[in-house]
């Protein structure tokens, strides 16, 4: 089975990981103020920043807020122990990977297990043995960190795999896998699959023009996903480039009348850019020409994902055929 296409990614700028912060952040959540003052100022001889929360409902709070590198955090406590909000805590977005040091003066084996079935990192008890503090948390903080850019790292390589590095539209290998995914999906819930190919007209042409060439090309196909992209904006609609100057969207959820709408909003849409094509024999601006094709999946019918593109792909040779600048349906019935 694939696994599920990751649509954020065509929204994510490329970061580079491996950029620890300069002063991680530590939330403390103790009922004890003088504990809190001690540990407070042990901790920032270690060049680090701390957040302080008196109780467990302070803390969620805190934590939620201001996305700590490491929560130290004490068992007993009124109101919420640190049992039930370290439980809690996990429940945050992205705390799950926010490292809890759990601080004590319970030592027995029943509180330890506890406290790890809360989803505590760690655990030290009462009285503070500083040196091991401080190595437990410098230990947990490099770990969170290293967590995090390898999270990021793998997001990058994941990204740089599957977008097109030219246009910043999905690239084929995402289109294919997407289309298998909604294909599947739309079997189980018998709803509609729209597929549109898109090319844009005598490009070559565009290409060959005097003072144009390549590089002026790069700038046209990214207008034109540009204007592919600003229409088909749904959050399960995928813009990708198909290949050189061709171009496709899935629409999934979206009968072939809805496809046509939209098919007819990105054509319009380049040419309301007038990016001037001073060799086409359509007109004096770039345009494209579409071929739409639709479905509800059916196992029952044979039909594939790749029997969708072939139609797709049929009614973009129609369209050029009758004079491009258009678009044409291929029926699947």
């Amino acid at each position: 089975m694939t696994s599920p296409v990751d649509l954020s990614l065509l929204k994510t700028p490329l970061s580079l990981p491996f950029m620890p912060k300069a002063s991680p952040l530590i939330l403390l959540i103790d009922d004890e103020k003088v504990i809190r003052t001690q540990i407070r100022r042990f901790l920032e001889q270690g060049s680090y920043q701390i957040i302080e929360a008196s109780n467990g409902e302070e803390g969620i709070d805190a934590c939620n807020r201001f996305q700590p590198d490491i929560v130290l955090l004490d068992g007993i406590m009124p109101v919420m122990d640190g049992f039930e909000c370290c439980a809690q805590l996990q429940s945050l977005p992205g705390a799950d990977r926010t490292p809890v040091l759990m601080i004590t003066g319970l030592d027995d084996q029943v509180s330890v297990d506890r406290a790890f079935a809360a989803g505590a990192t760690d655990y030290v008890t009462k009285p503070i043995h500083w040196a091991v503090l401080r190595q437990r948390v410098r230990r947990l903080i490099q770990q969170s960190q290293l967590l995090k850019q390898l999270e990021t790292a793998t997001k990058m390589f994941h990204r740089l795999a599957t977008v097109d590095s030219l246009t910043q539209l999905a690239n084929r290998m995402m289109l294919d896998a997407h289309l298998d995914q909604e294909w599947r999906r739309l079997m189980r819930q018998r709803e509609p699959l729209s597929l549109i190919l898109c090319d844009v007209d005598f490009f070559k042409r565009y290409n060959d023009a005097d003072g144009y060439g390549h590089l002026a090309g790069d700038a046209c196909l990214r207008q034109v996903a540009n204007a592919i992209s600003a229409v088909a904006k749904r959050p399960g609609d995928l813009a990708a480039r198909y290949g050189g100057e061709e171009f496709a969207v899935i629409l999934s959820n979206t009968p072939i009348e809805g496809a046509v709408k939209v098919a007819e909003m990105i054509r319009s849409h380049l040419k309301a850019l007038q990016v001037v094509h001073p060799n086409s024999s359509v007109s004096q601006y770039v345009t494209l020409s579409l071929g739409i094709a639709s479905v509800i999946p059916d196992r029952t019918l044979n039909f594939l994902p790749e029997t969708l593109i072939t139609a797709a792909d049929k009614a973009l040779y129609e369209a050029k055929a009758a004079g491009r600048d258009r678009v044409c349906i291929h029926s699947l019935s």
